[in-house]
């Protein structure tokens, strides 16, 4: 599962965005609409955390170019992901995601019919934000019938809360 989107920013201005991800000043993890990203120890290998009900450990971090995850949750989501920003010009940058996964058991199922759906739309939203960042129009991708059906089942309670 692979994602890319090309922004008109040099390599060094979009990688400063990066740096921020899972801090309270994070301009790339649309935690408006999404669970937010958090680390146990910020930013650095052997950090642990996610979002939701996705877990995973930092394996190895190029600070503000590169990250990759190796998968702890949930079981049966063998593998990891990464996120990085490459030079294509003086002016032009490539945002990379990708995952490399094989899931077995139950997590084939929740992976084929809900997660990787999920998955999907929250990465274009995340590339979305770091887009919109630098532009004066806001880039807004929209969800399909099917990601709104699963954000709204799986939506989590709010029972209990005032």
């Amino acid at each position: 599962n692979s994602h890319r989107r090309f922004i008109d920013q040099s390599q060094y201005k979009v990688s400063e965005l990066l740096g921020t991800l899972s801090t309270k000043d994070d301009l790339i993890w649309p935690h408006e609409n999404w669970p937010t990203i958090r680390f146990d120890d910020g930013l650095k290998v052997g950090s642990k955390g996610g979002h939701g009900i996705i877990r995973y450990t930092i394996i190895e971090y190029i600070p503000n170019t590169f990250i990759k995850f190796q998968f702890t949750r949930p079981i049966g989501f063998n593998g990891t992901h990464e996120f990085g920003v490459n030079v294509m010009s003086d002016d032009k940058a490539e945002v990379v995601h990708k995952i490399i996964m094989t899931p077995s058991g139950f997590a084939t199922i929740y992976w084929v019919f809900a997660i990787r759906w999920l998955h999907d739309a929250l990465i274009e939203d995340a590339f979305d934000k770091l887009e919109s960042h630098f532009s004066i129009v806001k880039k807004t991708s929209h969800h399909t019938l099917w990601v709104r059906l699963l954000r709204y089942v799986l939506k989590p309670s709010k029972k209990g809360k005032n």
